[in-house]
Parts: structure tokens; C-alpha cells; sequence
């Protein structure tokens, strides 16, 4: 059986027990159902990936919200002090996310992040062209954005062999 499939189970059930069908309840059903997986799984004999991906997703969500914080901070921080700090510029940034679904999250969590906009995407998926709004070093932006949202969003969606 899948293992996403048998931990939402594992979460109804829960919620059932204790009839209680809350966002906490749910939480703790999901949280409940993936130890338990997590534990009988050598006894199964499975080797699943669901186990280090949900840990991905958790941290792909933790750090986005992270980034969110401190780029609408540095954003608000140029808009209300005299001296501003920007630089706008267009910045090619070379693509390694593979799967489709990888580029448009990589575009979407891009274009959400404050001071950072997603423009076009090449058509062989290689290139994404972004809009900048501190790009006084372009090369460290690229940098930047590939070690964290890009790496992020590879260990999350895609599929590690």
C-alpha cells in the first residue's frame, strides 16, 4: 500500500478515536501515522522515500517562510529609510530542477518572495530570467537562490535515486 496513503488512514483513524476532527486532530493523526510507518517499516520489508521527502517539504515550507520574512523586511527596510539600497537588474538564472512541477514551484515561491520577480522561462526549461530588486552582485543572487529555494525544491518534488 502507499505509504501517504496508509498515514492519512492512520490520521482518520486517529480522529475517530478520539472523535475529534480538528486541524489539531489531524496534525497529530498525521504526525502519530508516520512514526508508526516510520517504525514498521524494516518489518514490512518496504523501502520507502515518503519518509525523507516529508522531511524535505517540512524544510522546503520552514525556509520559505523564513526567506519570506527576512526579504520583506529588507524590502520594507528601503521603503521607509531615506538612503536606498536597491539595485534593480534582470538576472539569468540557470535552471537545475528537472520536472516540471520543480520549475513552476521554483517560479512561484521565486515570484512570492519580496524584491524577487520571475519573468520568463526559457524554452529548452534551463534559464530563468528573474527581476531583481538587490542584484548588486548577480552571480551571488543566482547563488543564493539555487543553494536555497532551487535545492529546496529539488529534494522536495523531485524524485532522488
Amino acid at each position: 500500500m502507499n505509504t501517504l496513503v496508509a498515514n492519512i488512514f492512520f490520521a482518520v483513524a486517529w480522529m475517530i478515536l478520539f472523535n475529534s476532527f480538528t486541524w489539531l486532530s489531524v496534525l497529530s493523526g498525521l504526525a502519530v501515522g508516520y512514526f508508526v510507518l516510520m517504525l514498521i517499516q524494516p518489518l514490512a520489508g518496504g523501502k520507502s522515500t515518503y519518509f525523507k521527502r516529508v522531511w524535505y517539504w517540512i524544510k522546503l515550507l520552514v525556509m520559505f517562510n523564513y526567506e519570506l520574512i527576512v526579504s520583506s523586511i529588507e524590502v520594507l527596510w528601503d521603503i521607509f529609510t531615506p538612503t536606498h539600497r536597491s539595485n534593480p537588474a534582470i538576472v539569468n538564472m540557470p535552471l537545475d530542477v528537472k520536472s516540471d512541477a520543480g520549475s513552476l514551484l521554483v517560479t512561484n515561491l521565486i515570484s512570492l518572495t519580496p524584491g524577487t520577480l520571475s519573468i520568463d522561462v526559457s524554452e529548452d526549461r534551463k534559464t530563468l530570467k528573474l527581476h531583481v530588486m538587490f542584484a548588486d552582485d548577480p552571480e551571488a543572487v543566482c547563488r543564493s537562490l539555487k543553494q536555497g529555494m532551487e535545492r529546496w525544491v529539488i529534494d522536495a518534488v523531485e524524485d532522488q535515486e
